[in-house]
Formats: structure tokens, sequence, C-alpha cells
């Protein structure tokens, strides 16, 4: 019973904790962190003894493997060629000299001997794509930096976990009673090292790379139903993980990213659905990781945790991390705005909790104290890392001109010619617009009109590679095909938030509003859910057009009607510098000091107040309308 109960309340809490990281736009891994500390060694919810048997680590190291399979399915092999340069410079320069300036720090301020303090450099070498992807999809920074730091922390995470546990191995080599001395002791070592990376990469190459493979082909001969392909590929990973680890000792965190990085850049069958169930399957592990490995915690552990281990925290941000980054991108094209966002962007994540508490049990019966002390350095170090970098990247970001920290911009997937007033009218008002269309002669039209327009299929799967979302936040569907729309949200929920998606119906909202479209196989309606692109084109044909009004005092909607007309309808809201898009579950009202940007007939705007008119559209003919 008490099992069960931790593991129900392990759940609850994983999941719990990252809702409240949504609400309160916190790092989801201080909140775990935090959750998992308080139930376990603090208030005695979760048994700790329960956390302690030969489950823990085959399940933590697995769950890692899957968590890191997803990371490689965000990877495009187009982004390594444009931007391999400092992508393989900060997994390979940048990890030697975090490693030796991360051990040294260890070293002189956490007073740990040498062999500790260069495993202890070694375990921090990793960062957190747990931690690094939601922030680059909260900031989406301008142009090829979000890439290269896509990429580095997902694959830095198997090379500093490979990294740590050859430098394990070392340390039980050099002190195993019966091995060798001296000159012949290290060359031993050194050996030993060359051949554990070696079976590593060729172990992670073959079993990964086949592993795919048969993914790829069954999927392509359509083997298996489509509701067995999602536990197929789960079944996979975990089976070449557990080969890999029989290879090397660590190398199954290596050979699921390339299975992920595989099958993310073969063109043979998609993987949109085995993606979205990674997502959320890594939603779940990841919170279930966080509270079992801090729920572990020895409240006495933390004796060995203090000033010292603050001012370490100091030295990686401050010291470390920028010098590792900018010695790694001597030669590049990255610029200094670029690499300073870079060098300010390192949490540690659950890698690096998982394989300090693995280790720690490793050396008990060498250096025993110095294991103890190991846990509690590295779990404050994440948490100072994440709290740091987490709650000060948007505005770092938005300082060096890289990002906007709360994007406005509004995505339109179609460029009609009245999509294109709408969206000029936005960008007259200082909101970022960008538009999308498969057809040519709207997206020149667009161009023509000043507007960030590009064609392509909303639908490819190279589309969620092409888009520059910079300063983007919401996606508005305003094409005329329901099922296309639908299909469009979907497939871009992978990059906006669920709450951010809109879509208008293409004829009539009331097969949407009845409920025979189920509301989580679309976007939300937009402009209140009461009218259709069929309807708008209609009003631009019949000597409407859109305005922007200033608001004086609260509005009602039926004072709205009778001031701009029973026909007029608003769109959006301006609020300072929110917009507010109306939708048929967003009904907040115009208050004083708001704009009000609305679709009303030309005529009856003429008897409202010169000054209450703060833009309007210019008609068009029913030449450019059609």
């Amino acid at each position: 019973m008490t099992f069960l109960f931790g593991v129900a309340l392990i759940l609850i809490l994983g999941v719990g904790a990252q809702w409240l990281a949504w609400q309160t736009r916190l790092p989801s891994i201080l909140l775990l962190l935090l959750a998992g500390f308080l139930a376990g060694p603090v208030f005695g919810i979760i048994d700790p003894t329960v956390l302690q048997g030969k489950w823990v680590y085959p399940f933590v190291s697995i769950s890692i493997g899957i968590i890191l399979f997803e990371g490689g399915l965000n990877l495009r092999l187009s982004e390594l060629r444009a931007e391999g340069g400092p992508i393989l410079n900060l997994i390979t320069i940048g990890v030697l000299i975090t490693w030796l300036l991360g051990s040294g720090a260890v070293y002189l301020l956490e007073g740990f001997g040498v062999k500790l303090s260069v495993l202890t450099g070694a375990i921090l070498v990793v960062t957190g794509p747990t931690v690094v992807m939601p922030l680059l999809r909260e900031i989406r920074p301008k142009g090829r930096v979000g890439a290269v730091a896509k990429w580095e922390g997902i694959t830095i995470d198997p090379v500093g976990a490979m990294l740590s546990v050859l430098v394990l191995e070392v340390i039980l080599l050099l002190n195993d009673p019966e091995g060798l001395r001296g000159t012949a002791s290290a060359l031993d070592a050194t050996l030993h090292v060359a051949e554990g990376i070696g079976l590593a990469l060729a172990a992670s190459v073959v079993i990964g790379g086949a592993a795919a493979s048969i993914i790829v082909y069954t999927m392509y001969r359509r083997l298996v139903p489509g509701y067995l392909h999602n536990p197929l590929t789960l079944t996979l990973v975990v089976v070449a993980f557990v080969g890999a680890e029989a290879v090397q000792h660590e190398a199954g965190l290596l050979t699921t990213t390339l299975m992920g990085v595989a099958l993310a850049n073969q063109s043979y069958v998609p993987v949109n659905r085995i993606t979205e169930f990674k997502e959320n399957l890594q939603v779940l592990l990841l919170g279930v990781l966080f509270i079992v490995l801090s729920a572990r915690l020895d409240l006495a552990a933390f004796e060995y945790v203090g000033t010292r281990t603050l001012l370490l925290i100091g030295a990686l941000i401050l010291v470390v991390r920028p010098l590792a980054v900018f010695l790694s991108c001597v030669g590049t094209t990255l610029s200094w705005r670029e690499q300073a966002f870079l060098a300010w962007l390192a949490p540690r994540g659950i890698v690096a909790a998982a394989v300090a508490s693995l280790f720690a049990f490793d050396l008990q019966g060498i250096l025993p104290r110095a294991a103890d002390a190991l846990v509690p350095v590295v779990f404050l170090v994440i948490v100072g890392t994440v709290a740091v970098y987490g709650l000060t990247i948007p505005y770092v970001a938005s300082w060096l001109d890289l990002a906007d920290p709360n994007p406005e911009g509004v995505l339109f997937v179609g460029a009609d010619t009245w999509v294109q007033r709408i969206a000029e009218t936005l960008q007259n008002l200082g909101i970022t617009v960008q538009l999308i269309d498969s057809n040519p002669n709207h997206v020149k039209n667009a161009q023509e009109r000043g507007l960030d327009a590009e064609r392509a299929d909303v639908l490819s799967e190279s589309v969620l590679e092409e888009l520059d979302l910079s300063g983007i936040g919401r996606l508005l569907i305003t094409i005329p095909n329901d099922e296309i729309a639908s299909l469009a949200a979907l497939h871009l929920s992978e990059i906006f938030e669920v709450n951010d998606i809109f879509q208008l119906p293409a004829r009539s909202a009331q097969e949407y509003t009845d409920g025979s479209v189920p509301k989580h196989l679309r976007g939300h309606l937009l402009f209140g859910g009461t009218t259709s692109c069929e309807q708008i084109r209609d009003c631009f044909d019949h000597e409407h057009s859109v305005f922007v009004v200033s608001v004086d005092a609260p509005m009602e909607r039926e004072e709205m009607s009778e001031r701009y007309g029973p026909e007029a309808f608003p769109l959006f809201i301006i609020r300072g510098d929110q917009l507010i898009v109306l939708s048929e579950e967003e009904t907040k009202k115009p208050t004083a000091g708001d704009q009000i940007v609305l679709l009303a007939h030309r005529s009856r705007m003429e008897d409202v107040e010169e000054d209450a008119v703060l833009a309007a559209a210019d008609p068009f003919s029913e030449v450019e309308l059609d």
C-alpha cells in the first residue's frame, strides 16, 4: 500500500508541479525539485526507503534515454549543415574547456580531492535539454542561434554522460588494489578510455541506425497498424538502449539520441504522431524523475553545501561558461550578440542529477565521505543554474535584440486579400505579422504591400524548419478549407501553445459551435466564433473595411453595435503592448485606453468622431478581391 501510494503521489506531484510552473511561468525543474524535496526528506510523505530499490537506476537510465530520443526527433541535419562549425566546437572544445575549468573550480571552492573534482567537473559538463528546449520555445530567438543552442543542449548530454562514465571507470581502475601502478597504470587507463569511446560510438551508430531502420521499414511497408506505431517505437527505443548499454556503459544515451535524429531526417514515413507521443511521455517522465531523485536526498547530506557551493555556481555561470563559448566560437560566423546569448544559457538538468545519484553509489566503497557530498552539490548547482538562466534569459535575449520576451506577433496561415488588409492594419499598429500561403499570387501581392509573406505548404515537414518566428506568439489560420485548417492547427501545435492557436471557419461556424468538430481537433474560433472566411470576404465586397478606434470608457457589445453599426464586430483589442485576439472563449471587453480593431461599414464609420478613428483600411477594388 505504501509503495502504491508513493507511486500515485509521485505522479500527482510531477504533473502538478509542471502545471504550476506553466501558471507561474517559472522553470518547471525548480518546482519539481522543491516538490520532491518537501515530499521526501522534509516531511516524509514519500518514504525514501521505497525509492532505494534496485529498480530506481534502471528506470532512471531508460527514462533519460527516452527523453533524449524525443530530443533527437527535434534535430534537423539542415541546421547542422548550416551551423555545424559552432555546434561541433561547443560539444568538443566547449566540453573540454568546461570540464577542465569546472574541475578546477570544484577543487578550489569545494575542497574536493583531485579525483572527485575531475569527476564532478565531468558531470557538470552536461546542460539540460529539458530546460533549454522550453526556454527556446518561449523566447524564440532570432536567426541561427536558436538552432545552435538546441543542438548543443541535446547532443551534449550523451557526450557528457559518456565522459563522466569514463572518468569514473578510470577512478575505479586506479583505486583497484589489484591494478597496476605508475606509468603502466596510467597507460592502462588511457587505453581503457580509448576503448570505451570506440565501443560507445560503434554501438550507438550500429544499434541506433538498425533500430531506426526497423521502424521506418515496418511503417513504410505497413507491416504494423497505425495504433502500434508508438508502442513499437517505444519498445525499440528501450531495446536499443539496453543493447548499447550491454556493449558500453552509458552508450545507450547516445544510441537513442542518434536513433531520434535518424528518424527525424528520413523522408520515407512521417513521424509526427511519434513525436507527439514522445513529447507527452517526456512530460510525464521528466516529472517523475525529478520527484524521485530529489525525494531520495538525505537532509544530513546538505551539511556539505554552503557559501562555497554558491561561489561554485557563480564561477560556472560567470567564468566557465562564457570562456567555453567564446573560445569555442573563435573563427565562426556567430556574432558577439549570439555568442553572448549562448554564454548565458547552460542550465544543468536531469542527466546531471541522475548521473550524480548513480555515481555516489559507486563511489561509496572508495570515497565514502566525498560520495555523500557529490549529490547535494550537483543538485544545488542544478537549482542555481536553472534559476539564474531560466529567470533571466528572456531579458538577456531582449537586451541583445535576439528575441521579444513577450511575443505578440501573429502568423497568418492564408494570405487572401482581406487577410492582407487585417495583417497590414496590425503591422501599422506595431504588431509583428507574418503570412504564409501556397498561392504564389497571394504571396506576391502581400509582399508588394510591404508584408512579410512566404510561399509555403503549411502541412509540409519542412515548414517547421523554414519559418523564422522571431516575435511571433500567435497563430491565426484563415484559409477557406476547414479540413486543412484543422490539420494545420494540429501540425503547428508543435510550435505554438494550444491557447495561442486560432482558426476561422471556411463557410459556417455552426458545425464548430454545435460540437460536430471536437475542440481538440481545431484551433479556437476567431472573432467571437460567429463568423467565417466567407462572411468576412462578403463584408469587404459590400463596403466594409478595417478600422482602429480608441476607447475612452468601458464598452459593452450592445453599445459597440449602436455606435459602429449592427454589422460591426471587433477583431482584436490592443491594450498597451498586449494584443488580445477575440475568439469564442475570449470575451474581454474594451476598457478606457484600449484600441479596438474592428470590421465595420464605411458609411457608418463616417459618423464617428474623427479623433476616434486612428486608422482605416483603404477599400479594395473588385479586381483585387478576385
